[in-house]
């Protein structure tokens, strides 16, 4: 293949299957496509790689390992990756097409965003963050321009991990700063390591520029920009927005403080903390608006609290709370007009158990009849008490019984849940966005056992799954360990002819 690049390779079909047919994007590493695949006849989107960075071989190779740290990621708020290659010197991705905009677009097409809705946003950007920070994996390149507005409204953060600094600083030899400074973190920019605090600082400023209209800080050259980030604070955002509300601006000022010490610890605390502040805008408004809508639903009952660590004066912690709990008191409120739902707050308003909740204190995945790793390292996604944001899953299969790939008569993988002290719950409430999976649910008071068998008789089954499917337990004595074996997944949301389980949240009631 000869080198094209750019609108030069519009035509060229790579691997025989994905016909480039419009430029999308170019950055400094790749340049991404409209595509055709030509074998499932449907639009996607290719990202390839620039010839001049493939001959150089640190970078093929970051560029093949990020392809392939990105395709397990699996979430609603990020764009999914479906197939990687090579075609004559071209490294490719593949990712889902997002018909829509980006929020970069939509910022220049109408200036600030709606509160509520920036708000919205920045909640999905930040749950699909959570997803990669529990693999470990910093996106490094936090920007609107990397944020798609699918056609339902949804916001879908794209490019994890793959738009990386090409040197170890966070400049070249010659001083020029690499990627977007606009949005970039103090410490990024002065060629320090970065981490998870770093993505949250370029979402604050993200979020500032959704509020505003404009980015924080402008300069001769990306240097200076980059170097206003290191020694100047944002301006005041509430003197350019000023209906917003001081929950709304806390955000924003916490999150990109200088000191990464001084951030939010981790993607959750923002998480919870723009969850209060949607509620104390949708309370001053009397309404939701838009995406804030759905997003505010999805907002479990329990987490509608300010954050533990955030810098309030107790005056505005109680006036917040106290909005915050009426705004948690007409949504609990359900379609009577005046019967609260109680008893199951913590289950996110879909079943009505009644029972008292039982504490679980962790989960742990468990594949006894595979290499004994099950997508290790999420599964407290399916415990962390946001039971549609984020979510732990199976690998990936080439068929729903698992045929092949595990060594006992009965395939199957699964998650256990352990619980703070022995109990006696009647009731497993399971969430899952892949429904249709079968499972039998065992228990055991000591271990956990190492080998399926181990575990007993099952004390419950599951046929055809729903998305929030209710159990009943029938324990013949106190467990502390609760155990998921699946034995037959779902077609996988990402992979078409390709099988796997989400699991979004567990919990268990007496």
């Amino acid at each position: 293949m000869p080198d094209r690049t750019g609108s030069k390779m519009i035509g060229t079909v790579l691997s025989g299957r994905y016909r480039l047919e419009a430029k999308l994007g170019s950055g400094g590493m790749s340049t991404v496509y409209l595509a055709r695949d030509t074998t499932l006849d449907r639009p996607v989107a290719v990202k390839v790689m620039h010839r001049e960075m493939s001959e150089q071989a640190d970078q093929l190779e970051r560029f093949r390992q990020e392809a392939r740290a990105v395709a397990k990621l699996s979430h609603p708020n990020v764009v999914s990756v479906i197939d990687a290659g090579e075609d004559g010197g071209y490294p490719y991705i593949v990712f889902e097409y997002v018909e829509g905009e980006t929020l970069k677009a939509r910022i220049n097409r109408v200036g600030a965003l709606d509160v509520q809705e920036a708000l919205a946003y920045a909640i999905e950007i930040a749950r699909g963050l959570t997803v990669a920070h529990a693999r470990k994996m910093v996106h490094r390149d936090i920007k609107p321009q990397n944020v798609l507005i699918d056609a339902e409204g949804r916001a879908k953060l794209t490019d994890f991990g793959i738009s990386r600094q090409l040197e170890q600083d966070g400049m070249t030899a010659t001083g020029r700063v690499l990627g977007t400074t606009d949005y970039v973190a103090p410490e990024q920019a002065m060629g320090r390591g970065t981490d998870q605090r770093s993505d949250i600082y370029s979402l604050g400023v993200v979020l500032y520029e959704t509020f505003t209209g404009q980015v924080p800080f402008a300069a001769d050259s990306q240097v200076g920009v980059a170097m206003k980030h290191v020694n100047e604070e944002l301006p005041d955002v509430q003197a350019l927005r000023p209906e917003l509300s001081a929950a709304s601006a806390l955000v924003v000022e916490r999150a990109t403080a200088k000191d990464p010490a001084e951030r939010y610890a981790d993607i959750g605390e923002m998480i919870d903390d723009l969850s209060t502040a949607l509620e104390v805008e949708a309370a001053r408004a009397g309404s939701t608006t838009g995406e804030a809508t759905s997003v505010l639903e999805t907002v479990p009952p329990a987490q509608r609290k300010l954050s533990a660590r955030a810098r309030w004066s107790w005056g505005l912690i109680s006036l917040a709370a106290l909005i915050a709990a009426a705004v948690v008191a007409v949504i609990l409120i359900d379609s009577s007009g005046n019967t609260p739902i109680v008893g199951n707050q913590e289950t996110g308003g879909g079943a009505k158990t009644t029972g008292a909740p039982v504490e679980i204190e962790s989960a742990t995945a468990y594949d006894p009849e595979g290499d004994g790793h099950e997508e290790d390292g999420i599964e407290e996604l399916a415990v962390d008490g946001d039971p549609t944001g984020t979510s732990w899953s199976t690998e990936h299969y080439d068929s729903a019984d698992m045929a092949g790939t595990k060594t006992g008569p009965d395939p199957g993988v699964g998650i256990y849940v352990t619980t703070t002290a022995v109990a006696t719950p009647t009731k497993m409430v399971v969430r899952s966005p892949t429904p249709g999976w079968e499972a039998q649910i065992f228990a055991a008071p000591a271990g956990p056992p190492e080998e399926i068998e181990e575990w007993g008789e099952p004390i419950a089954e599951v046929s055809g799954a729903e998305k929030v499917e209710e159990i009943d337990l029938h324990l013949g004595k106190a467990a502390k360990y609760f155990l998921i074996w699946i034995t037959k997944l779902s077609p996988a949301a990402d992979q078409e002819g390709r099988y796997q389980v989400e699991i979004s949240d567990i919990k268990l009631f007496e």
